[in-house]
């Protein structure tokens, strides 16, 4: 049986691997995509807007509601890709620390 500082010295490294990776989703790049490519929203994994691109033909007056469930499209599509990159990403990073069987992260 494991001694109260070895726990605390492995809490230590697990809250430093967990900084790091998730100071690592903030360089990772995820690309949203909605109306078959008229609107892409690029995101981080963290979730950080880094930006949107509008095709021109949507930037009529007429098209205004269509380009505005086109963003909203673009952004969840976005919000998902963000999710799953960090889960990816996390799993990676605490796949060799000794978190007990079903441990959850608080992300």
């Amino acid at each position: 049986m494991q001694n109260f500082e070895e726990i605390m010295k492995a809490a230590q490294n697990v809250q430093e691997e967990l900084q790091k990776a998730q100071a690592s989703l903030e360089n990772i790049e995820v690309e949203g995509v909605s109306g078959g490519g008229l609107v892409k929203v690029r995101a981080s994994a963290k979730g950080t807007i880094k930006g949107v691109e509008i095709d021109e033909s949507l930037m009529k007056a007429e098209e205004k509601q269509v380009l505005e469930d086109l963003i909203a499209a673009a952004l969840n599509d976005a919000r998902g890709k963000a999710d799953a990159a960090s889960q990816e990403e996390m799993s990676k990073m605490t796949s060799g620390l000794p978190l007990p069987p079903g441990f959850k992260l608080p992300f």
